[in-house]
């Protein structure tokens, strides 16, 4: 069974940055990242397919958030910059079998989630 589990959350200053990690157990077809703050709906942050590293950012964050991939570990990586405290949430990575919303929603394989706290 596939295992994934994300790292690299915490505390940091408006503006700040952080890098999170997803490590996958095994290979994937697609790994995308999720957050969800308290009382908000979950929202969609990028996806990377594992074929071709074609990339599917949300159109809301592409220009602060990238998303990148390390085929040797299995781990991607979401680079948050010039992060505001409406970034604060639990951000989750999941694994599909495709980067569309319905695959990577559907799929049995998510993190457990890690806290980022964006607050001077």
């Amino acid at each position: 069974q596939l295992q994934l589990v994300e790292s690299g959350g915490g505390l940091v200053q408006p503006g700040g940055s952080l890098r999170l990690s997803c490590a996958a157990s095994g290979s994937t077809y697609a790994i995308g990242w999720f957050r969800q703050a308290p009382g908000k709906e979950r929202e969609g942050i990028s996806c990377i397919r594992s074929s071709d590293d074609s990339t599917y950012p949300s159109v809301f964050l592409r220009d602060r958030f990238t998303i990148s991939r390390d085929n040797t570990t299995n781990t991607v990586y979401l680079h948050m910059n010039s992060l505001k405290p409406e970034d604060t949430a639990v951000y989750y990575c999941v694994a599909g079998t495709s980067c569309t919303d319905y695959d990577l929603i559907t799929s049995h394989y998510w993190g457990q989630g890690t806290q980022v706290t964006v607050s001077s």
